[in-house]
């Protein structure tokens, strides 16, 4: 099938655009209303007006800083907790064990919603994990043969009629059809070789009636989000996703033609289209959005591009770095060149992974300011390369030549290169990437710390109380005094302690308590990084994030974490970890330089580490936790960039811990990751003990370890923290009894999937209890 939509008839189409925004307010908003709803101090009403309000308060906004409001420019993107599961409720796929949240016409209330994705009792939530390779989450659907597709939620109608009502015709945005099958998982009922891409034509006509819908109340256009076309990371062949994107699209496309429906933008991002662009081309959608951040623009006329609108993604919304308008425009000036419809300036992805605004910044130095652009600059990058694009570049000469001055003044800057830090990476040899056998390092470790059958432990933190919060703000303000903060932190630490020695745990933990977050906390004491006061990023539902800005070469001026590690050490006799952030995940997690290789970039960070690991042994420290829970989620989403990216990434974790004793043992922490793509890369970090997070998805990793023939230590999570749910004892036990079939005793641990940092003492202390009276009835068992 080639596309023959004439450009003639095509719905008027903005200039520039954005594929998505911050949704959880520049206050958080949101984050405030749906957690009091859930702590029960709000009602469903109530947070319902504050999310209106937040969503007229970003319409307004956006017109403000140029977007154009009487053509789809804005897009209506909004959600409660995830873009995944409102997909799940708008076409009525709740799982089963949830059948009695939803109404005779299928639908789930704001707490049906939140109950599906947080669990009960019982009940497991939805799993979670990466959307595509960002630090964003999504819970997975379960699609099986027995699940019923339906039209269960006008909440998307309904959004975008309310812009109407402000005189904004905003672009409603979903999921692709495609996309949610292929990101879904086959229920436990579901038979073998059954894979949820099987119901696509069961699905189609509901997505075909929400069309309908938005036409009726008078949109234009529509995007449908179908990043599963650019990767070859999941399940689902990427062969198979471009045949079915075909199938979808002859039916939402081709036989249900407009005026019946908008007009269809697919957006694809996060990487290159390549092959993709030729399936997306030939369909009758009108649209099509291309990421020419992570990929690159066709260099000839694609067939089926001529009736189509283009919206070239050159606007990087994945990253905070200012754009260098003028190369920027002439990538667009030459999509011009093959012949679309019109080319569209655009954003790369959806804002929502970057901050609301530098505007909120006064603390951020003034030159790193002057190279920036969060989610609003991005926007104004976007008006000018429209106004570019229509009236030329003159018209936008001033804003050209300020882009490429703040460019080559970030290049030029103090501290951006530093010879001394290059010099320690240049000369590093094979040596400082390999540690001794495992054999000899197990033998040693054993003798040293003497540690029982299905060892105990945490991931590292525990429950940032309210009062922590309140000291650490106090000692920002200048209200307590450092002398006073760290007594009120050694206080916590001394009360953590206990409670581990009280329940049992084998290996403790120091808890965190001076940590505001696992990778800005080094960032505040490693030179090279800045931090934000209000850049905050979702991470999932509620839980938000300020990623740290990585600018320059990186070192350690002193110790970080051995006084608080050491201190922690003397209140027991059993061994306490010293807790770190690997590398990879410092720089998954903060806004890293786009100026050199991440490789470079990783291995400055790692030579900090290992330093800090140094002293950390030297202060008699047995084991050392470097937690890289990014791994899996920085694997880019092409094969052929797979082999490179494992390479530096392995070797920048084995640079930070390679310079230990046989006797110091290496754990390190990974979680919201598919492993089985990865357990080759997982053996070669070395580690001593690796922890992974299992308990949501019932152990599934199991069979990937042991098929591997995996010869170190695990700890496959058993209690799920990112639910409010407390696991009892039978349910541990459960899991802890699969886990000793598929996997040698004396490799497993017993630990939570991650840290205990955004759960409350009432959840964690009961769920760690259940965790140690299933291990001893299991190791009753075993004995």
């Amino acid at each position: 099938m080639t596309s023959t939509t004439p450009a003639s008839t095509l719905p008027e189409f903005p200039a520039g655009t954005i594929l998505g925004y911050p949704r959880i307010g520049p206050r958080r908003e949101l984050k405030k209303a749906i957690e009091a709803f859930w702590a029960g101090k709000t009602s469903a009403e109530e947070v319902e007006a504050v999310a209106a309000d937040l969503r007229k308060r970003t319409r307004t906004h956006l017109a403000g800083l140029g977007l154009r409001t009487d053509v789809p420019a804005i897009p209506s993107a909004f959600s409660f907790y995830d873009q995944v599961l409102d997909a799940t409720n708008l076409v009525g796929a709740v799982p089963a064990r949830f059948a009695d949240l939803v109404d005779a016409e299928g639908r789930l209330d704001l707490a049906g919603y939140s109950t599906v994705a947080r669990g009960r009792g019982e009940d497991l939530p939805l799993e979670m994990t990466k959307w595509f390779d960002t630090n964003y989450h999504y819970l997975v659907p379960e699609i099986g043969p027995e699940t019923e597709f339906r039209y269960a939620s006008d909440r998307t109608v309904r959004e975008f009629v309310e812009g109407l009502a402000d005189d904004v015709l905003t672009r409603p945005v979903l999921v692709g059809p495609v996309t949610y099958l292929a990101l879904a998982k086959p229920t436990e009922t579901a038979p073998e070789g059954f894979t949820p891409l099987d119901r696509l034509a069961d699905l189609l006509p509901v997505y075909a009636t929400v069309l309908r819908e938005l036409a009726k109340a008078g949109a234009t256009w529509v995007q449908l989000d179908e990043p599963a076309l650019v990767s070859e990371s999941l399940d689902v062949p990427l062969d198979r996703v471009r045949e079915a994107f075909a199938q979808a699209y002859t039916v939402l496309a081709t036989e249900l033609a407009r005026p019946e429906r908008p007009a269809i933008l697919v957006a694809a991002p996060y990487a290159d289209l390549a092959e993709s662009l030729d399936v997306v081309a030939a369909s009758d959608v009108e649209g099509v959005a291309l990421d020419l951040v992570r990929g690159a623009a066709p260099t000839a006329a694609v067939p089926g591009l001529a009736g189509k609108v283009v919206v070239g993604g050159v606007i990087d919304g994945h990253n905070i770095w200012r754009a260098d308008l003028s190369a920027k425009l002439e990538v667009l000036e030459r999509l011009e060149t093959l012949g679309a419809a019109q080319v569209a300036a655009g954003t790369s992805t959806s804002l929502f992974h970057v901050p609301h605004t530098l505007d909120d910044e006064p603390a951020l130095d003034a030159t790193l300011k002057s190279w920036l652009a969060f989610a609003d600059q991005k926007v104004t990058e976007i008006v000018t390369l429209a106004e570019g694009l229509s009236e030329g570049r003159e018209a936008i000469h001033t804003q050209l030549l300020e882009a490429s001055d703040a460019v080559r003044s970030r290049a030029t800057a103090p501290g951006v290169v530093r010879p001394e830090v290059r010099e320690r990476a240049a000369s590093l040899t094979e040596d400082a990437f390999n540690r001794g056998p495992f054999a000899e390092r197990k033998t040693a470790q054993a003798e040293r710390l003497n540690l029982p059958p299905l060892p105990t432990t945490t991931i590292g933190s525990f429950p940032q109380t309210p009062e922590i919060r309140k000291a650490r703000a106090a000692h920002d303000k200048g209200e307590l005094s450092t002398e006073q903060y760290e007594e009120e932190m050694r206080a916590e630490i001394r009360r953590v302690v206990e409670l581990q020695e009280s329940i049992g745990l084998d290996v403790l933990v120091h808890g965190e308590p001076e940590r505001n977050d696992m990778v800005q906390y080094f960032a505040e004491n490693l030179d090279g990084f800045a931090v934000t006061q209000n850049g905050w990023v979702q991470s999932y539902g509620s839980r938000c994030t300020r990623p740290s800005i990585l600018w320059g070469d990186v070192s350690r001026p002193a110790p970080i974490t051995v006084g608080w590690t050491q201190y922690t050490q003397s209140l027991s006799s059993k061994p306490v970890k010293g807790m770190l952030t690997g590398p990879v995940t410092i720089l998954a997690w903060s806004f890293v330089r786009d100026d050199q290789p991440l490789s470079d970039t990783a291995n400055q960070v790692a030579l900090a580490l290992r330093d800090e690991i140094t002293d950390l042994e030297e202060a008699g420290i047995a084991i050392v936790q470097v937690d890289e829970p990014a791994l899996r989620e920085l694997l880019p989403l092409k094969e052929k960039d797979h082999a490179a990216y494992l390479d530096w990434s392995v070797r920048s974790f084995r640079l930070s811990t390679a310079g230990v004793r046989p006797d110091t043992q290496i754990h390190t922490h990974l979680c919201y990751s598919e492993f089985g793509q990865i357990v080759g890369a997982i053996d070669g970090l070395d580690a001593d003990v690796t922890s992974i997070e299992a308990a949501r998805s019932k152990m599934e990793i199991l069979a990937d370890i042991a098929n591997a023939g995996y010869p170190r230590a695990v700890g496959p999570g058993v209690y799920d923290i990112h639910s409010p749910r407390v696991p009892g004892e039978d349910e541990v036990e459960e899991l802890l009894t699969a886990a000793v079939k598929a996997i040698d005793l004396d490799q497993l641990w017993v630990n939570p999937d991650c840290g205990l940092k955004t759960r409350r003492y009432a959840e964690v202390t009961p769920s760690l209890e259940s965790i140690l009276a299933a291990t001893r009835a299991v190791r009753a068992t075993l004995a």
